[in-house]
This record gives C-alpha cells, sequence and structure tokens, in this order.
C-alpha cells in the first residue's frame, strides 16, 4: 500500500464522525436524485408502452350526431392513418352502498374485434358479448371502489329509463390513466366510473343507430397535427361538433404531463439543496484538515512527492465520501423510489408499475455528487499544493486580537470574560463565521421547503372548499336546459338556495396562442353567495357585465393583459365567433378559467335564458332524500357533492405531499444535525490548543465547554433568521416550478412552519454541543499544547 494510501486511510478513521456526516448529506441528494430519476422514467417508460400496446388515438373530437358516412370523409384527411368512431353519452348511476348519484361515462365497442384505437386491457372477466343486453366492462378505479366483480350490477338512467347494467368484467384504458371527469378539481372513483358496452345496445337506446358523436384518429409520421385539426373541424362543425383537440390537451395525458412535469422539479430543486450543502461542508472540514496538516504537506513535498499527487491524494478522500453517500443514497433511493411507484399506480392505472432504476441514474448520482463535492474542495486542494516546503514547515501566524467596538466605547461591563473571547473569536475571521452562519442557514431552509407543502395544502382546502365552493352541492345537466328549472330544483327536499351557472366551450385564441377551456357564465355578485370567485390571497371578485374575466395561468398561456382582446370561437350550437375584451385577471390555483355574466352568456350563445346547471346549498337532515329524488331525474347528468371532493382531495394529493414531507422531515433532520455538528468540531480542532490553555490557568470544564458552546449558540442564532428567508425563497422557487395548467401551489409559511424549522435546528445545535462537549471533557492537554515551533 502507498505511503499516501496507508495516510488517507488513518485520516478516515480520525475523522469518521464528519465523514459520516457528510456522506449523509450527499446521501439525501442521492436519494432524492435517484427517487426522482426512477420514478421519473419508470412512469414514462410504462405510459409510452402503455399507450403503443393499446394504441392511445393522437387526436379527440366530440359532436352531436354523425353519420357513419362522415367517417370516410375524416379517413382522406392528409396525415390520418386511422379513424375510430363511436358513441359515448354520460348518465346517472345509482350504486349500492353509494347515498348521493354517481356519473357513469358509457362508451360503445365495436361489435366484433378490438377497437382500432384506446383499446382495452382486461384486467379480469370478459368483455361484453352482442345481443346480451345490459353487461358492461368497467374501469378497474371505479370497480375497486365500490368492490365490484364480475357478476354484480349497477342501475343507471340511460336516456329516460332505468337499466341494470351487469359487469362482466374490469379493464383499463390508456383514455382514463387518470380518470377525472371534465370541470372535476379533484378525481373521484366513488363518483365517476367508466363503462364499455357494444355498440349496437347502446347506439339503440339513444337513436344513434348508423351514427356517432366521438372520434379519434391516429396520425401518421411526420403529419401534421394543427392542420388535421383545422380540417377535422371543419367536417364535423356541420353536425355540432364541440372542437377537436391533440393529444397534449387530453384530460388524462395533460395530469400525467404536468405530473412529469413536477417530478422533474422536485429531481432538480431537492438535490442541488443537498449538494450546495455537502459542497459546502466539505469545504470547510478540507481547509480545516489542511491547515492542521501543514507540516505533513511540507515533509511530503521533501521527500519529492508532486503537487499533483499531494492534491490527488486529498481529491481521493473526496471520492470516498461520495461513494460512501452514492451508496448510501442509492439504496435509500430505491426504497423510497419503490413507495413513491406504488402510490402512484393507485392514480394512475397501467396493467403493471413497477420501479426500474436505470444504470445511468446511478451514474448521474455519482457524477453530480463528485462534480459538487470536488468543486468545493478544489480552492483547499490548490492551497495545499502551492504551499512552498519552508513555508508549511512554519506554524500559522498567530491571530491578531484587537479590542471589540463595544470595548472600545467602554461597554465591557455588559459581556463576562467568557463572552468576549467568543466575539473576539467570531471578529478576527468574519469569514469562517460567515461561512458556518451559511451552512447552518442552509439547514434551517431545508426544515422550511419540507413542511411548506402541507402549508399550501391546507390553505388550498381551506380556499377551494371553505372560500370558493360554498355549495353542498352541484349539479349539471345532460343538455342545457330553461331557467324555469331553478324553480324546480329549489322544491327538492332539502333545498335552501339554487345559484344556476351557465357553461359554454369555447376556444380562445390570440395571435397564434390558444386553449379550449370552459367559459362559466354566473350571476353577479349580489345573486351569487355559494360559487365565489376569490383569488389566492382570499379577495373576491365580481364578474364583468360584459368580457371576460380569465384565470391568471390563461392569461400567462395567451399572453394578455386586461384591456387586451381574445378571440372566443363557441363549440356548440350556432358556433359563433367573437372578440371579448379581458377586463380582469384573478389568480386561482386550478385549470384555465374563464368567467362572465350569466346573461352575457346566454347572448354569446344567441339563446334565451338558458343553463348547464346549478349550485346548490341543503339542509343536511334533507341531504339523503335529496340525492334520492337527484337519481331518479333523467336530466341530471352529473351531481358533484362538495364534501366528497373534498375528502377525495385530501386522499389523492394530500397523501402524496404527505409522503414527501415526511420524507423532507428525514433528510432535513440529518442535514441540520451534520450541518452544526461538522461546525461544532471544526470549533472545536481550531480552538483545542487555546481551551486546554484555559484548563491548565485553572479554568474548569464546564467553563471551556461554555465558550465553545457559546459560540455555536451565537453562529445558530445567527443562522436561523438567514435560513427561515432562504426557506422562504426555495420554497417560492418550487411553486414556480409547480405551477402547471391543472393545479398552482400558493405560497404559504406559517408560523409554525418557521418555528418548527427553528426549534429543530436548535435541536440539532444542542444534540452536536452534547457530542462534541463530551470531546471536549476527554481533552489530552498535554498533547494539545506541545509545542509545534
Amino acid at each position: 500500500m502507498k505511503v499516501l494510501d496507508i495516510k488517507l486511510r488513518r485520516d478516515l478513521l480520525h475523522m469518521k464522525g464528519q465523514v459520516l456526516a457528510i456522506g449523509l448529506v450527499i446521501a439525501c441528494g442521492v436519494a432524492t436524485l435517484v427517487m426522482s430519476l426512477g420514478v421519473l422514467t419508470s412512469l414514462q417508460t410504462t405510459l409510452y408502452d402503455h399507450y403503443d400496446r393499446y394504441r392511445f388515438a393522437d387526436v379527440f373530437a366530440r359532436l352531436k350526431r354523425a353519420p357513419n358516412s362522415l367517417s370516410a370523409h375524416i379517413a382522406d384527411i392528409p396525415g390520418v392513418a386511422h379513424v375510430q368512431t363511436r358513441v359515448v353519452t354520460d348518465v346517472t348511476l345509482d350504486v349500492p352502498g353509494l347515498p348521493e348519484p354517481a356519473v357513469g361515462r358509457l362508451i360503445s365497442l365495436p361489435p366484433t374485434g378490438a377497437p382500432a384505437l384506446n383499446d382495452l386491457y382486461l384486467r379480469s372477466g370478459r368483455r361484453p358479448e352482442p345481443g346480451r343486453t345490459g353487461e358492461v366492462l368497467a374501469n378497474e378505479a371505479f370497480a375497486e371502489a365500490h368492490n365490484l366483480r364480475p357478476g354484480d350490477s349497477v342501475s343507471a338512467i340511460i336516456n329516460g329509463r332505468f337499466q341494470r347494467l351487469t359487469v362482466v368484467g374490469v379493464a383499463l384504458s390508456p383514455e382514463y390513466v387518470f380518470q377525472i371527469r371534465e370541470g372535476d378539481f379533484v378525481p373521484d372513483h366513488r363518483r365517476f366510473g367508466v363503462f364499455w358496452l357494444d355498440h349496437d345496445e347502446l347506439a339503440a337506446a339513444y337513436n344513434m343507430e348508423g351514427a356517432f358523436n366521438s372520434v379519434a384518429l391516429k396520425l401518421s409520421p411526420g403529419a401534421s397535427e394543427p392542420d388535421v385539426l383545422a380540417r377535422l373541424d371543419r367536417l364535423i362543425a356541420p353536425y355540432g361538433g364541440l372542437g377537436s383537440y391533440g393529444r397534449e390537451d387530453h384530460l388524462s395525458h395533460r395530469f400525467l404531463s404536468d405530473e412529469l412535469k413536477q417530478l422533474r422539479a422536485i429531481g432538480l430543486i431537492s438535490p442541488l439543496i443537498f449538494y450546495s450543502v455537502a459542497a459546502f461542508l466539505l469545504n470547510v472540514v478540507l481547509s480545516r484538515l489542511i491547515s492542521t496538516q501543514r507540516e505533513q504537506i511540507a515533509t511530503l513535498k521533501a521527500y519529492g512527492y508532486t503537487p499533483a499527487e499531494i492534491g490527488g491524494h486529498y481529491v481521493k478522500m473526496v471520492i470516498v465520501v461520495v461513494l460512501l453517500g452514492v451508496a448510501i443514497g442509492c439504496v435509500a433511493g430505491v426504497g423510497l423510489g419503490r413507495d413513491l411507484t406504488g402510490t402512484y399506480a393507485r392514480f394512475y392505472r397501467f396493467p403493471s408499475t413497477e420501479f426500474h432504476l436505470p444504470p445511468w441514474a446511478v451514474a448521474v448520482a455519482f457524477l453530480a455528487s463528485a462534480a459538487a463535492a470536488v468543486g468545493g474542495v478544489l480552492g483547499a486542494v490548490r492551497r495545499a499544493t502551492a504551499m512552498a516546503p519552508a513555508e508549511a514547515m512554519r506554524p500559522e501566524a498567530p491571530a491578531t486580537y484587537r479590542p471589540l467596538l463595544a470595548e472600545r466605547l467602554g461597554l465591557t461591563r455588559l459581556w463576562s470574560a467568557s463572552a468576549r473571547m467568543v466575539l473576539r473569536h467570531l471578529e478576527r475571521r468574519p469569514l469562517r463565521a460567515a461561512l458556518s452562519v451559511l451552512g447552518i442557514a442552509l439547514a434551517t431552509s431545508i426544515l422550511v421547503v419540507s413542511s411548506f407543502n402541507k402549508d399550501s395544502l391546507d390553505y388550498l382546502i381551506e380556499f377551494q372548499f371553505f372560500g370558493a365552493q360554498r355549495e353542498d352541492l352541484t349539479v349539471a345537466f345532460a343538455e342545457p336546459a330553461s331557467a324555469r328549472t331553478v324553480h324546480e330544483l329549489e322544491n327538492l327536499p332539502g333545498v335552501i338556495r339554487v345559484e344556476p351557472f351557465r357553461s359554454v366551450p369555447v376556444r380562445v385564441r390570440h395571435g397564434h396562442r390558444s386553449r379550449r377551456i370552459a367559459v362559466q357564465g354566473m350571476p353577479p355578485r349580489p345573486q351569487r353567495q355559494l360559487a365565489r370567485l376569490i383569488d389566492v390571497r382570499g379577495r373576491e371578485t365580481d364578474v364583468p357585465p360584459d368580457g371576460l374575466l380569465i384565470s391568471g395561468k390563461l392569461a400567462e398561456v395567451l399572453a394578455v393583459r386586461p384591456g387586451d382582446t381574445v378571440t372566443a370561437e363557441v363549440l356548440e350550437g350556432e358556433r359563433p365567433v367573437y372578440d371579448l375584451r379581458v377586463v380582469a385577471v384573478i389568480d386561482d390555483v386550478s385549470g384555465l378559467n374563464g368567467y362572465t355574466t350569466l346573461r352575457a352568456a346566454n347572448h354569446i350563445m344567441r339563446e334565451g335564458d338558458v343553463i348547464s346547471g346549478a349550485a346548490l346549498s341543503a339542509d343536511r337532515a334533507e341531504v339523503g332524500a335529496l340525492h334520492a329524488r337527484l337519481k331518479q331525474m333523467p336530466r341530471v347528468a352529473s351531481v358533484a357533492v362538495t364534501a366528497a371532493s373534498m375528502r377525495s382531495f385530501e386522499q389523492t394529493i394530500a397523501e402524496n405531499i404527505r409522503k414527501m414531507r415526511l420524507f423532507n422531515l428525514v433528510f432535513a433532520a440529518v442535514i441540520a444535525f451534520g450541518v452544526v455538528y461538522n461546525t461544532a468540531r471544526i470549533s472545536l480542532s481550531e480552538r483545542s490548543r487555546e481551551l486546554a490553555s484555559l484548563r491548565v490557568l485553572g479554568f474548569t470544564r464546564r467553563e471551556i465547554s461554555s465558550i465553545l458552546l457559546s459560540e455555536l449558540a451565537a453562529l445558530t442564532l445567527l443562522a436561523i433568521p438567514v435560513g427561515l428567508a432562504a426557506g422562504w425563497g426555495f420554497s417560492a422557487l418550487i411553486c414556480l416550478m409547480l405551477d402547471t395548467e391543472t393545479y398552482r401551489f400558493p405560497l404559504v409559511i406559517t408560523p409554525a412552519t418557521y418555528g418548527y424549522a427553528a426549534v429543530v435546528t436548535v435541536v440539532a445545535a444542542l444534540a452536536s454541543g452534547l457530542v462534541v462537549r463530551r470531546r471536549l471533557d476527554r481533552l489530552d492537554l498535554v498533547a494539545v499544547l506541545k509545542s509545534r515551533d
């Protein structure tokens, strides 16, 4: 074994506590990176394999009713490879054990063979057989939520008539990997299900023989999607076309894409923070080690070792620490990745979802860790190799002490002798003190980041379900209904208040940018108390009498500001086109939304007093009777129960956030202890000679401990406010990177979170201080006081 390798082993053993602490910090970053890259790769691979194997379409469109002969004209559009027409409709379900009505989406299957596009994976049972009335395939999420198995049944109102649907199988579809209904804030598997049944049976029930109302297209390689969409819109417009859209705007795919985007953000931000802390620690520790090994470096140079060999020796030390961190981090990352993949598998439905860690992810983790660590110690290594042997043989010049500013002002009585020692030591090395403060501050900031998600989630629940949606339930009709329907709703059991709305599907354009949205027509504020328009700061906004109020995210996507004009292409009815002025922008938390008055929405549609549904408040004592009546109303297409939506939200997003919070809390606590412990150990190494001198002069162990620990306390107290501010900044960055078209997380950090971060940092400082105090008690006075001159 080479001499430098023997020295390396001895140095690592001597610094084993510090090496382990730094290795754990690196392991936190590696675990985050491995988990994120592994889950991201696993989801992407599974997703696109599922899309490819079951032929997920590229273009989708809904319409009122078109003859089957139109499919031939659609197939003639340049770039179209396959066309799949079908019948799709939403119905009200009566599910055993569910008091409120559920919504079922019925999708027709071809009489023979598998669908050309959007094929099904059969999880259990069999496919419906032609001629056997009422046989359906149920999607897996809904079946699991109600424990439905082949042979079970549910009741549905199909075109005004009750019909029993018998489940003969459970299936998965690439269209509903993430099963959420248009307009819903969160998925609700108990109250929204997808069913597939024989085409002839569904077509006959809705007088759609020889016709279709939904079409999906597969495009040829190199086809122009915008050109296909424009041509398809022109073809289906005479048949009540509701506008075509590509895969990127498909609801399930958009949620998945946004989730993958958020995973990428987590995989970028968290490791960056952890690696920054590790680089800082390595720099401080190695700089101190080099300063204590000046004579050894000089001796090595005198014996002929080159600067490159000496520098390589210290780089090797860094690489060993990195390897330790990567090994621990990979094991932890794989475990966390498997757990997170299992969580995703409950919300994103694939035939199989397994965690796979690609080898390149381990390589990326190692290279990123090595780059951060080596980058953090290059300055210290350069100084070590630049010292001349004669200079290195001399001990460092003693520090210059001078009176503190307070002492020069005659305020020495304010502090004891021990306190003045602490303040003088910090003042004579301000850069080192600042770096120690920065390290502890970074640990504190991670504690803030680890908890702000919960604060945002709690605020989001309060905002959405107690501030914006104060109704008990929302009723949507299968077809727009007369405003007189409001009186029918008011006469239902337990109904206290009814607020109607009109939902208008439009495509809004500004320049080359466009999005498909639903413009919500609502009563003005005096008549509207349930569905409120409030921004993330809780300020209520009224709907403009003309023009549009749009969400901040839509304004960002379209690049518009208040006062600008957008083109609104209505996608149903007479399909009029209007130029509408953007009156105001509201910062909401989900979706791309537009709002106007109910009267203006009716004017846009060129219709009389028509509504799409209504928000209802109800007497809780009679809510059971109300749900029973709603199940029997054929014109009711869906009923959204606010309390159920809140529970679903908490069970989906909240579960993920709680897991990530626990994961971040553990890592943050490790980092906090690692930073504070290393700071304390370095301070002990630097001051061991003077502390031993004080012991010889008669100071007790308690007195010299108070000097060292007071310095640590001063650094911690200085670092906490800096860390809290940095935590706010990191949290703002995460909110920015998690900002998607589907969800926006508001930046909310409560005083409790700041208090928690401060308390954990203080506890880490106390624990580190106790460990260092034990070493101080065992200080060898003779060895420390030996002269090095």
